[in-house]
């Protein structure tokens, strides 16, 4: 097999796998939630008012930026209520915002249309009606696609992943040449690796920073990108550009006077050599070699910071923690994937390639590895907060599955370890055998043998072509050996499977970053089940889950409550099992308690009408108000839960 089969394989190979990790995280990313939600909103979401509301108010979990015709208020005709100007009505940790409405609207129902940006970057928009007098028919059609999503989102969600690998190359693929393989910064396919990250890391940011009006739902226009730098992400964004600007003096000078070689003079006779000092020269190597991984170190945490302020790590949990962390987990990601990279790279193209740097990134991988795990478990943490948020939001099992690539990945360095030890241990081998072979060559010397004679030309144009045949001859002897190397093969194939799964894995962190947190997946959903439900002259239909922890303990509950006002009501219970099938329950209770009146709890005892289904058609309510309504499920002897929701009776 010649060299160059290896090579158009595996680069074939990291191609298709690269494509294929792009689409997946792409689409993924187009389709991920967002990360601060609407806890409330005045009035609320199905409400029916006896009288047109002054204004129209929204309450969210967190921080949000809110713009220009950010909150929407549209008649049943759909001509514009509101009056188009948005207050802040923030106070403390309640984030609040408002718009004002016209006077004398007519009764029907409305449609209120919301667009914000969360304090971690990412777009999101809702939809909710309220109605006044009564509901009624209306021409406004809600809208379907999520903040951040279509076509634009897609090509956002490519410029994200491209920066990340952008990333991981250029940074990566500068340490290793430092720290593992010096002599590498004049080898070609490591330039144009570490050249084309910085392109492409630099072409995404560019990419970002014009599709970012866009993809958080602002018209794209003359005007737009004035108003993107005025955000967090632009700022950030444009910092980025800036410290790439540095990064390309630096790749100029690691590529540039770290490869020269040392200073020779000439002699009158026209001859080369080099100056009689080498130590000065080691001492001035070291010193660039010091400069350049400070440097390097001081601009790459630089462009990792600017994911840092700008993303998950600047909002929740301990921010001023959890962006330091945030930036050593993407250090040590750059140093291991770009360093894999630049290593499968030096073992398909540079046949020389010492067993000692194979060993050097072997320990500069280890030590990124225990970064990655003790970063990764604070971050997990942070985003998490709890097992359930572990398993079940969208966010816990995108966790769960980075950490099984990361396991996966782990394993196959394990082999690729392997194979540097038997490397390490032929070369060994080989260099006793040269030693014995010299020793044996020189006695033969010694002994009188003859020495075979070498031609060489008059003519210096031959002896220059007869040198360069010779040197072709001698790479293409040394490339044969190398392809011939089991353990060097072994070690290309695996570190070709790391690399395989590094792009996977780069591809689901990238989705992982535009991933609403399972924490505030939980806060959120904590913080709507405490709200009241706002249910005025209508029927009372609630949903709410619940485990009771038990074999089939997890289920969800429907309650329906007609007609939903003071006085005598009917009501049924639905219990339902994975999947909606009905769950047949032993025990179901009911009661009611106003605890602003002190009355209650008013047990209520359902009869079992069908598998699933019970009803009582005798709840008597005594008054209106803030009910809050608790429902016991038992599932088995032992495995019982009460859940509970506040509920607005009219």
């Amino acid at each position: 097999m010649t060299a160059t089969a290896p090579r158009f394989g595996a680069a074939r190979v990291l191609w298709l796998i690269l494509a294929t990790a792009a689409l997946l995280g792409s689409v993924l990313s187009g389709t991920a939630s967002a990360h601060a939600a609407l806890t409330g909103s005045t009035p609320k979401d199905g409400a029916v008012v006896a009288t047109a509301p002054k204004d129209v108010t929204l309450t969210f979990s967190e921080q949000v930026a809110m713009g220009d015709d950010a909150i929407r208020v549209l008649e049943p005709s759909g001509k514009r209520a509101d009056t188009g100007e948005l207050r802040d009505l923030c106070a403390g940790a309640v984030v609040k915002y408002g718009v004002d409405l016209h006077s004398g609207l007519p009764e029907g129902t409305y449609t209120v249309a919301w667009r914000a940006v969360s304090a971690d970057s990412h777009p999101i928009s809702g939809a909710f009606t309220f109605s006044i007098g009564a509901p009624s028919k209306t021409t406004v059609a809600l809208p379907k696609e999520e903040a951040g999503g279509g076509v634009v989102g897609v090509l956002y969600g490519i410029a994200r992943y491209v920066s990340y690998g952008g990333f991981v190359l250029l940074v990566g693929g500068a340490a290793f040449v430092l720290a593992c393989w010096p002599r590498g910064a004049a080898v070609r396919p490591l330039q144009r690796l570490v050249v084309r990250g910085w392109a492409a890391l630099t072409a995404a940011t560019l990419a970002l920073l014009l599709l970012r009006a866009p993809y958080t739902g602002a018209d794209f226009g003359p005007g737009s990108l004035g108003a993107v730098l005025e955000t967090k992400t632009g700022a950030a964004l444009v910092s980025r550009l800036l410290l790439l600007g540095a990064a390309a003096l630096f790749v100029a000078v690691l590529f540039g006077a770290y490869t020269r070689p040392s200073p020779t003079t000439t002699l009158p006779d026209g001859a080369s050599r080099r100056l009689p000092d080498p130590g000065e020269d080691e001492g001035e190597k070291k010193d660039l070699t010091f400069g350049l991984a400070i440097g390097g170190t001081v601009v790459a945490a630089g462009i990792a910071g600017t994911w840092a302020l700008s993303e998950h790590a600047s909002a929740g949990l301990q921010p001023l923690v959890a962006m330091p962390v945030d930036i050593l987990h993407l250090l040590a990601m750059a140093a291991w994937l770009g360093g894999l990279a630049a290593l499968l790279v030096a073992l398909y193209r540079e046949p020389s390639v010492e067993g000692s740097a194979v060993r050097r990134f072997s320990r500069v991988a280890f030590g990124s590895v225990v970064v990655l795990a003790a970063t990764g478990v604070y971050q997990s943490w942070r985003q998490v907060g709890s097992w359930s948020a572990l398993t079940g939001t969208a966010y816990g099992r995108l966790l769960l599955l980075k950490v099984a690539l990361v396991a996966v990945l782990v394993a196959v360095a394990w082999l690729s370890r392997r194979w540097t030890r038997r490397m390490a241990e032929t070369a060994v081998a080989a260099a006793a055998e040269d030693a014995a072979g010299d020793a044996d060559a020189g006695d033969a010397d010694a002994g009188g043998g003859a020495a075979v004679p070498v031609t060489v030309p008059d003519d210096p144009e031959r002896a220059a072509q007869l040198a360069r045949q010779r040197a072709v001859l001698a790479a293409a002897r040394a490339r044969r050996a190398r392809d011939a190397d089991p353990e060097r093969a072994g070690l290309r194939r695996s570190v070709l499977a790391e690399a395989g799964v590094a792009v996977v894995l780069l591809a689901v962190t990238t989705v992982l970053t535009t991933t609403e947190p399972g924490r505030t997946v939980e806060e959120a959903g904590a913080a709507q089940t405490s709200a009241p439900a706002a249910v005025p002259d209508r029927p009372l239909d609630l949903t709410l889950p619940f485990d009771t922890g038990g074999v089939n303990g997890k289920g969800t509950v429907r309650l329906t409550l007609d007609p939903g006002r003071s006085g005598r009501n009917a009501m049924h219970v639905y219990v339902d099992g994975p999947g909606g099938r009905p769950l047949d329950v032993p025990e179901l209770k009911v009661a009611y308690t106003l605890e602003s009146k002190q009355i209650g709890p008013l047990p209520v005892l359902p009869e079992r009408v069908a598998a699933g289904h019970w009803s009582s058609t005798a709840v008597q309510v005594p008054m209106p108000g803030e009910w809050k309504l608790q429902v016991t499920v038992r599932t088995s002897d032992i495995d019982q839960t009460t859940i509970d929701k506040n509920v607005k009776i009219g």
